[in-house]
């Protein structure tokens, strides 16, 4: 390593990184899982349809500290790589501080982490994830049961329980915990005792909104998202594909040439036997999952930060700089890309599929101000560009129609009775089927409005009859989105509530009136 510079390379890699990111948050406009998410942080709850609330919590703290700009509420994500960085070193500190620095260097120069300005569900599920993890490291390679050590034990639970209230790809994590101890440290079962009890009250938290929400999380999460669950030979190779490209072709290369140093380090101790479970078991978990699931590239990044630590632990010295080169040459070529999409204009993508989102997005300010007027309900006829157009207006943007089964925080949001008897203007992209609308309007018309070369589409309801819309869109969506089973207990169901007054519908009951 002689004439590697190591400190110089982490603070000109954190700042240079750090500066990019900055600027991408600054400058792209709001993406659609984004725009849905920041409605989470304006109305903060216990819980979400989709997903725990961790993410709508961080988005309404930002909010309430810088306000709601898109380099705000993404504040959190372009930092989250300065500090995973950071807890991977002191994770591994404990084990071998100078392997912890190159370990923290090489999960900064991947790509993702260069580019990635987004916050997603993702964003704290990563932070929590790996401070749990870290703890849990730096507990396990103390060798007396004492008062830090079991401080230690502690954090790692109370993070993990934050991590669960982030997302449910938690568990894959309390699974690495569960394999370690069984297989490896029995020897220790009060330190796993007490990061259970401490990581509790996240569970506990999210059980009992589901019981008060009518188990939206989990009806979402086990049930409804799985119905295209099946086998294709694409979806296995499609996720070794997707993990050649995270890792990137430099890591990749050396970690086939240090496997037999990586067989070595697993079997050093209990914290690196830990960092191995940490690593095998989510890469054995999803590759299971993709034999009938498309597994997407965000469903490991909450895992792949140990993949570098274990590789930094294993590689002879002299290999570390030439892989830290590769990595910077790899994501150099990223940083061209994104350059070079930054220097094109919205011309130079109107002959791609892609057009049209991109005007949706860059050109929503223009776009609904041809649309948006006193006295009508501006909606939209799927989430993505409602919440768009919510967050360009600020102002909630619903959704008209059945939607996807995909993010219905609106059916705990929307109260459709209050919009009896008004006018209703729907946006949208594809020119529309009239008589689609036609049964929840007294009237209805529609009209085509231009931005940058792209036609969208008004459809204009007045008069809109709530019964009408309840049989025929409401129903549909309760047959489709809240059967629950009746062995789950429930005590409340907003939809449910609002659609008949109950907690558990019979469509023949009544409409209840919104108070």
């Amino acid at each position: 390593m002689q004439g590697f510079n190591l400190s110089r390379w982490l603070l000109a890699v954190a700042l240079g990184t750090l500066a990019v990111r900055g600027w991408i948050s600054a400058t792209f406009p709001i993406t659609g899982d984004e725009a849905f998410f920041y409605w989470w942080g304006v109305y903060p709850d216990w819980g979400y349809y989709d997903h725990p609330p961790m993410v709508g919590w961080w988005i309404a703290g930002v909010r309430a500290l810088l306000g709601d700009a898109e380099w705000a509420i993404r504040l959190p994500a372009v930092l989250l790589p300065l500090v995973v960085g950071g807890l991977l070193w002191w994770g591994l500190s404990a084990v071998d501080r100078q392997r912890a620095a190159w370990a923290a260097l090489l999960y900064s120069l991947l790509p993702l982490n260069a580019l990635y300005a987004f916050i997603t569900t993702d964003t704290p599920l990563v932070f929590w994830s790996v401070l749990s993890a870290a703890a849990l490291l730096r507990a396990e390679a103390r060798t007396r049961w004492d008062a830090p050590t079991a401080a230690l034990y502690a954090l790692s639970g109370v993070a993990f329980g934050a991590a669960f209230l982030s997302k449910y790809f938690a568990v894959v994590l309390g699974l690495a915990y569960a394999v370690y101890w069984l297989g490896f440290r029995r020897d220790r079962w009060a330190g796993f005792v007490l990061l259970g009890l401490c990581a509790f009250p996240g569970p506990l938290l999210n059980l009992w909104f589901n019981i008060e929400h009518g188990w939206s999380n989990i009806m979402f999460n086990a049930i409804n998202r799985h119905s295209d669950a099946s086998f294709a030979w694409a979806k296995p190779l499609g996720y070794l594909g997707m993990l050649a490209y995270l890792i990137t072709p430099a890591a990749l290369w050396w970690t086939w040439r240090a496997r037999a140093g990586l067989r070595s380090v697993a079997t050093s101790g209990p914290a690196l036997r830990l960092l191995a479970c940490l690593v095998l078991v989510p890469l054995l978990f999803f590759a299971l999952l993709s034999l009938r699931k498309v597994v997407g590239l965000h469903w490991v990044l909450a895992f792949y930060p140990f993949g570098l630590a274990w590789l930094a632990l294993a590689l002879p010295s002299a290999a570390l700089p030439r892989l830290a080169k590769g990595l910077l040459a790899f994501t150099a070529l990223h940083v061209l890309v994104v350059a070079g999409l930054y220097a094109t204009t919205l011309q130079n993508w109107r002959s791609t599929q892609l057009y049209p989102s991109i005007v949706r997005s860059y050109s929503a300010v223009p776009l609904l101000a041809q649309v948006d007027a006193p006295g009508v309900v501006l909606m939209a006829d799927a989430y993505t560009p409602a919440s768009i157009y919510g967050y360009t207006l600020r102002r909630y943007v619903p959704v008209f129609g059945r939607g996807n089964f995909h993010a219905r925080q609106d059916d705990l949001l929307v109260d459709f009775s209050r919009f009896e008897g008004q006018t209703i203007r729907v946006l949208k992209m594809a020119r529309p089927d009239m008589a689609q609308y036609a049964p929840y309007f007294e009237t209805t018309r529609t009209w085509e409005v231009q931005q940058d070369g792209v036609p969208f589409y008004v459809v204009e309801g007045s008069g809109f009859r709530l019964e009408a819309y309840r049989a025929g869109v409401l129903a549909d969506i309760y047959s489709r989105y809240y059967r629950i089973p009746a062995a789950l207990p429930m005590t409340g169901c907003p939809f449910c509530e609002r659609l008949c007054g109950a907690v558990r519908c019979s469509l023949d009951a009544p409409i209840r009136a919104a108070p």
